[in-house]
């Protein structure tokens, strides 16, 4: 529980499971080479996999990561509204808010190649999630909300929302660097289609290898 509140809350980088599994991850690639070297994790598995895939990235190197129901910290924006037209209503909102704060905080980057989440752009995760499953079903969401940001012509406006979360934005603005562990530049998303009984299926790392399920994959890039 303490895992998952430091998750929760941008801390999971100071607890002492991840920098063990960090060590471990960058000896390893110092030894057999980032291209032998793949990562997995399930759930909080996959916030500490996301986070140090993320770290060697911005080290350039690109491990493969296979990341299955990792944690959106965010409002469960797809599972709490079902009419189309409130959900994206709603998504645009939070965008422009979020572009919003982060331009009046001058938190965008002068340099393209010092902008963190452009070095992250050259990683792809593979990234399985369930819709029914609140803790990942709102990367269906961030994702797909990208796209139609782009269609109707605000693309430019989504691509400085994406980078940020208004939480990490209210913490750097009173002092306490925070860098949004879930927001992913680039993924290959891999969504199950499939009905579930109940959370502990919707959520349960079993989904992902019966024979029967039905799935829909996507790569998505930042542009």
């Amino acid at each position: 529980m303490k895992l998952n509140l430091k998750c929760i809350f941008d801390k999971l980088e100071k607890s002492v499971p991840f920098r063990t599994a960090f060590e471990a991850v960058s000896s390893t690639v110092t030894t057999a080479g980032a291209g032998n070297v793949w990562l997995a994790g399930h759930s909080l598995g996959a916030s500490i996999a996301m986070l140090a895939g993320r770290n060697m990235a911005k080290r350039r190197f690109q491990l493969e990561t296979y990341l299955f129901n990792p944690p959106f910290i965010s409002v469960p924006i797809d599972n709490m509204i079902k009419n189309q037209t409130v959900k994206h209503g709603v998504r645009v909102i939070k965008s422009l808010v979020t572009a919003g704060l982060a331009t009046a905080m001058k938190r965008r980057s002068s340099d393209p190649e010092e902008d963190l989440f452009v070095v992250l752009a050259e990683w792809t995760p593979y990234v399985f999630v369930n819709p029914s499953d609140p803790i990942c079903a709102e990367y269906i969401g961030y994702f797909q909300h990208r796209d139609k940001m782009e269609r109707i012509g605000v693309g430019k406006i989504e691509r400085i929302a994406t980078k940020y979360s208004i939480g990490s934005l209210v913490a750097g603005a009173v002092g306490r660097d925070s860098e949004p562990l879930h927001l992913l530049p680039t993924a290959y998303l891999t969504v199950n289609l499939s009905e579930s009984e109940d959370f502990k299926q919707a959520h349960g790392i079993h989904q992902w290898w019966q024979q029967h399920f039905q799935w829909q994959s996507k790569l998505y890039t930042f542009k």
